[in-house]
């Protein structure tokens, strides 16, 4: 690392921070709410990750973080200016989540009612990371309908709706792999 790079830069000592492209917004901004959320997800993934969990759940995570970046850069470019090049989310991307639901949903029991989260740490995390998940879809959301000129936002919100997705049936395989029993929610009526 350069000796010169400080992490710290006091540019947004005042509440206020960059986008990329150097406009500056306030730190409560929509778009910094929506990429903050993201970076929220992206540690409980890792937290997910550092368990001990099989070497291809882990070396998919590991993918599922770098799109995460991805999501944050769109969400955090400046709309208004010019880039040469930014990652990008594609359809690909979301279509491998896709086939491992369905490789995980192949092992597993049906599910007939609500499942409580919980039963192990593993599961509870991934549950965590799950809402996050959600939360992070929800701003993208507002943030689009408030802006639609975010790049790529569309597929941003494609992509954390199959995270979402593919963290609660991860959640359920944990589970499974550690044969802990799920417990339905039973509706008092």
């Amino acid at each position: 690392m350069n000796a010169d790079w400080k992490i710290y830069t006091k540019t947004g000592d005042k509440g206020q921070t960059s986008l990329i492209g150097g406009t500056r917004v306030p730190k409560y901004h929509e778009r910094i709410e929506a990429y903050g959320t993201l970076d929220e997800l992206n540690s409980f993934i890792g937290l997910i990750r550092d368990q001990e969990i099989d070497e291809k759940t882990r070396q998919l995570l590991i993918e599922v973080q770098d799109r995460i970046f991805t999501a944050e850069s769109l969400l955090a470019a400046d709309p208004s200016a010019q880039f040469k090049t930014l990652p990008g989310l594609y359809e690909e991307d979301v279509r491998l989540l896709e086939t491992e639901i369905d490789k995980m949903n192949e092992t597993l029991p049906p599910i007939t009612s609500f499942i409580l989260p919980g039963g192990h740490h593993i599961v509870s995390h991934t549950h965590v990371a799950r809402c996050v998940c959600r939360r992070a879809e929800r701003l993208t959301i507002r943030l689009l309908e408030n802006n639609n000129d975010t790049l790529q936002g569309d597929m941003v919100v494609k992509y954390l709706n199959r995270l979402s997705d593919y963290l609660f049936v991860l959640a359920r395989k944990f589970a499974n792999d550690l044969n802990i029993v799920e417990t339905p929610w039973k509706a008092r009526i």
